[in-house]
């Protein structure tokens, strides 16, 4: 999921972008130098500019990439966990990374992928056809956020910003906790799967927690394309569309994930 190690890499770049196309006046000893260069001297040319087709490229071909290890870990669904366990450390690095690693994220797309491809591939055969329909519905979400999005219905403020890292985090934080619990107790103690009733209808908990993160993920997409806005708005480098990449990349990730197993737990019934 996106998380504010990933905007600050994109501060970063805004910084660096920022650096890159101010034009300092130069000194008597820098005027000099012009003066005395040799005619039709090559000068150094600076580092392109973010585009938005940028990051639609590298978006394109991040998700290429997490496909091709879908396909691997839906011919061998016990590379999910491992795949996963691995996913996460590469993203935690490449989070705290200044600089933006190409290949890092690559790795991290074709790893998270096999996890990806696993754990579908399980749910697909618990519940035939949920693979589809949770493809149909991340595809629907996406487009429903970025059209409210793009028609300025929904923007994001410094004040929702910080609410949304908040719940974000604390989604994160439980997550891992009770997959803890429930590794450690043999799936007994998992939150997700304690009976709960509301207005006299009974259902797991997971449902709720599922549906509060489908909404969170949601709104981090519309994060993730505030974040693309502001880094061509400030002309950052072009190296940090692979950032803007991998941050869509994985909130789309978390979505489809969090609406797989709201459709299970519906089609469990």
């Amino acid at each position: 999921m996106s998380n504010p190690l990933v905007r600050r890499g994109l501060n970063d770049g805004i910084r660096a972008g920022q650096e890159q196309n101010r034009i300092p006046a130069p000194s008597d000893q820098q005027l000099q130098e012009m003066y005395d260069a040799p005619a039709y001297q090559s000068q150094p040319v600076a580092e392109r500019s973010m585009t938005y087709d940028d990051v639609l490229m590298k978006t394109g071909i991040c998700f290429a990439v997490l496909l091709a290890g879908a396909v691997v870990g839906w011919i061998v669904p016990m590379l999910a966990m491992p795949s996963a366990i691995v996913a996460l450390v590469i993203g935690l690095i490449i989070a705290f990374k200044k600089e933006p690693s190409k290949g890092l994220i690559l790795t991290y797309a074709a790893i998270q992928g096999v996890f990806l491809g696993g754990i579908s591939s399980t749910f697909e055969n618990a519940y035939d056809g949920i693979v589809m329909q949770a493809v149909l519905g991340t595809l629907s979400v996406f487009l429903v956020m970025f059209a409210l999005f793009k028609f300025k219905i929904i923007r994001m403020s410094s004040g929702f910003m910080k609410f949304l890292m908040l719940a974000v985090g604390g989604y994160a934080v439980f997550s891992l906790v009770n997959f803890g619990f429930a590794m450690l107790s043999g799936g007994e103690m998992n939150a997700r799967t304690m009976e709960i009733t509301i207005l006299g209808i009974s259902m797991p908990l997971g449902v709720l927690i599922s549906g509060v993160a489908v909404v969170l993920a949601a709104l981090t997409l519309v994060s993730d394309f505030h974040m693309i806005e502001q880094g061509v708005r400030h002309k950052i480098p072009e190296k940090y569309s692979w950032v803007c990449a991998f941050s869509l990349m994985v909130t789309l990730v978390w979505l489809y994930i969090e609406i797989l197993r709201l459709l299970s737990y519906f089609r469990s019934n």
